[in-house]
């Protein structure tokens, strides 16, 4: 079942406090998707936002159980990869921020369960007891915080439930890849006290092979814990303390030669690497797009430790109010070695180089909100938010030439810390104007403190390949910001409605703190702000077995935060500035269609036109810097998502779920730079699963496989550190197949 905001599946009534439960419906879908994209249990069919919902059934039916794979089924959002968490990206729309930088915050916001993260990597594991996730699209400043101006996906993971329940899985896929997942929930205390437990453990050997280290890379070892335990003092008041912790060892290779050239933006001059070439050829690496060989003599990983404990707090007030607050306090560890030259040992031209970062960070949040009954003129949700953030990052490099080199030999080392505080009041109601006519009206104001201290020590007093000379600096800024959001409304009749939306969307300022940081690096970047317009139609006919939700918009961009692609002796980095004005303009679609008992058919879309409207070019760049009217990176202009699910009764014991996905992207840009090697072509996998479910016992095998067409992609390209082209290759570079068998209890 591909990913629809409209699928057609039953959600147990919710109270308004809490997120609803998506389940897998097996008969006609007569009730309605509740989701809680404005703070509160509302139906998906009259929220005016565009989103869309991917579940832990659907998860379980195409092996995808974090967002990079799960995104994948997000028609309007992409996902960048790296060989560390700390440098992964989600793009709803075609924006995102790409930047190392700790002082820089992401354009599309997570949130689980109720919980802001300030950094994207801290939600980039393996999912635990996932119910399901929320992808709204366009700017949600004014509910879910400062760092929502593209964007924000919204995971809710399992509640606690009275009745015993627990459940066990295990799957096992090509590649040696395993998961295995269980979890308890019940009563503890009757009346009064439930919670729930949940656990997995899994990995993946790998699907590149090390010829230097004689393995398989490119793979995971995963383990953690999620738990939540609710308290009823009363029947006015709910506290559920949540805790969860998850230990990530991905060996995610520092890219895979694609090509032994580069291809220059405008001029498209050809520039091939004699010497790279040379020494590929000599460790039996023939560069090319299906290539899955490399040769590092360093086993490049990232290692992650990330967890965290909340408190909330829900309080029926008289009159219909309702009090919660989030009390959370979070931790994640980024340890990060790299091959970054990507050979096994030094050749002319070629140095060796090796990197270790050290990332430990942590967050502490307060948020308090009160949601007021329904039914009157006015309506809102509205509250007062706290953050602070704090990072300390450690960085290592060791550049090891041949002698005589023209680079040098030397090590660097960086130490940076940057902390910063939001302080906000928000706000989101409607106006009743009528039953079916409503204006929306919502406003955040916040403040940004951001301090950073900053100190680089190397053993040579002139720059090498990609280290600078010694620079110790610090800085600090404030800044006062806002994000509202203002529409209209109109239910045309029970199963249609139509909305139209203007938000401003608001990413505050930030500082380009990296370890080749350079003086000129000290100011602060100016906030990014964005004016945005949606205009959207969600319908239903047929009795509900025929969805039609659309989604129009245009966002304009001010002082975007991107990073410049630049050469220090050779070795390559970026600079994050404010790269100017950019543009994302298109139209969205879901479509999910009942035709017949059992079947479902779905189809959704995005045409997504992002573009670079002006670009400012730093002082000194090159000229090949104007990208004036190029396509914005990780924005393809087209993105399908086709599926059908056939589930139905063999027997009165057994049932039969078919299942078929098909995705397809245009081709994409990569690059801020605009260079044509890149470009990663057009391209679309087939996905599907077989699922026997054996209904007394509670028993369900399902057999899935990915990729079935063997269509080979790169999920990422980018310039070698030192020469040529690299690939990064996600799960399905390959086709893979295997089993889960889920047992409930």
């Amino acid at each position: 079942m591909p990913l629809t905001p409209s699928s057609p599946h039953r959600v147990p009534k919710a109270s308004p406090a809490k997120p609803a439960r998506i389940e897998v419906a097996d008969t006609a879908p007569t009730e309605e998707i509740q989701v809680t994209v404005r703070r509160r249990s509302e139906p998906l069919q009259k929220t005016p936002v565009a989103v869309s919902i991917f579940t832990r059934a659907q998860a379980d039916k195409l092996n995808a159980h974090d967002l990079s794979s799960m995104l994948a089924f997000v028609p309007s959002a992409n996902f960048q990869t790296a060989a560390s968490a700390n440098d992964r990206v989600v793009f709803v729309r075609g924006m995102g921020t790409t930047s190392t930088s700790p002082g820089v915050e992401p354009s599309v916001s997570t949130v689980i369960d109720g919980v802001v993260l300030a950094r994207a990597g801290e939600a980039l594991s393996e999912m635990i007891d996932l119910d399901h996730i929320e992808v709204l699209r366009g700017p949600q400043g004014t509910l879910f915080g400062k760092n929502a101006s593209a964007g924000a996906i919204n995971i809710t993971t399992a509640a606690p439930t009275r009745a015993f329940h627990a459940y066990a899985d295990a799957a096992y896929f090509s590649g040696d890849e395993y998961r295995l997942a269980g979890g308890v929930s019940g009563t503890l205390v009757p009346g009064r006290l439930t919670g729930n437990f949940g656990a997995l453990v899994s990995g993946f050997t790998g699907n590149v092979y090390n010829t230097a280290l004689g393995k398989e890379v490119n793979g995971y070892q995963h383990r953690g814990f999620r738990s939540k335990l609710a308290w009823t003092p009363d029947d006015e008041t709910t506290v559920t303390l949540g805790l969860d912790y998850i230990h990530a060892n991905d060996p995610v290779v520092n890219g895979i030669f694609s090509a032994t050239s580069r291809i220059a933006y405008p001029t498209g001059t050809v520039t091939p690497s004699p010497a790279l070439a040379a020494a590929l050829r000599s460790e039996g690496i023939n560069p090319s797009n299906h290539n899955a060989t490399i040769s590092n003599n360093n086993l490049t990983q990232s290692i992650d430790d990330n967890g965290g404990v909340s408190v909330t707090v829900d309080r029926k007030l008289g009159g219909g109010y309702r009090l919660t607050s989030i009390s959370a306090y979070r931790r994640w560890q980024n340890d990060q070695n790299q091959d970054y030259d990507q050979l096994s040992q030094p050749y002319r031209g070629l140095p060796q180089v090796y990197d270790q970062g050290r990332l430990a960070f942590w967050q502490a949040s307060q948020e308090l909100r009160i949601a007021s009954p329904k039914g009157h003129f006015f309506d809102y949700v509205a509250g007062l938010y706290y953050l602070h953030t704090n990072n300390m990052s450690d960085y290592h490099r060791e550049v090891t030439a041949l002698p005589g080199d023209a680079n040098q030999s030397a090590v660097g080392d960086m130490h940076s810390n940057l902390t910063g505080n939001n302080y906000a009041i928000f706000g989101e109601g409607n106006l009743n104007f009528t039953r079916n006519f409503r204006a929306i009206l919502g406003l955040r104001l916040l403040r940004d403190d951001l301090d950073f201290g900053f100190n680089r020590v190397s053993t040579l007093p002139v720059a090498t390949l990609g280290i600078r000379p010694p620079l110790t600096t610090s800085g600090s800024t404030a800044h006062n910001g806002y994000g509202d959001r203002i529409g209209l409304q109109y239910d045309i009749t029970t199963d249609i409605n139509a909305y139209f939306t203007y938000s401003h969307g608001y990413k505050g300022p930030s500082f380009n703190v990296f370890p080749n940081m350079q003086i000129t690096d000290t100011r602060a970047l100016k906030p990014e702000t964005n004016q945005s317009f949606e205009i959207g139609l969600k319908s239903q006919f047929w009795h509900r077995r025929l969805t039609l939700d659309f989604a129009g918009f245009i966002e304009n961009f001010s002082n975007y935060q991107a990073n410049l692609p630049q050469f220090v002796n050779g070795g390559f980095i970026t600079t994050l500035i404010n790269a100017g004005s950019v543009s994302t303009k298109g139209v969205e679609g879901d479509m999910t269609l009942r035709p017949v008992r059992y079947l479902t058919l779905n189809g959704n879309f995005a045409y997504t036109y992002a573009t670079i409207d002006r670009f400012n070019c730093p002082s000194g760049a090159a000229s090949s810097c104007n990208v004036d009217g190029k396509p914005l990176p990780f924005a393809p202009r087209w993105k399908f998502v086709l599926g059908a699910d056939y589930d139905r009764p063999i027997n009165d014991r057994f049932s039969l779920d078919l299942n078929s996905v098909y995705t397809w992207q245009s081709q994409t840009q990569y690059s801020l730079a605009e260079t044509p090697d890149t470009i990663q072509s057009a391209y679309g996998i087939w996905n599907m699963s077989v699922g026997l479910n054996d209904r007394p016992d509670r028993l369900k095998l399902t057999l899935v496989l990915r990729n079935a067409l063997n269509t080979h992609y790169a999920s990422f390209r980018k310039y070698g550190n030192e020469a040529g082209v690299t690939n990064f290759i996600a799960r399905d570079f390959n086709r893979y197949g295997g089993f889960e068998l889920r047992k409930e209890f």
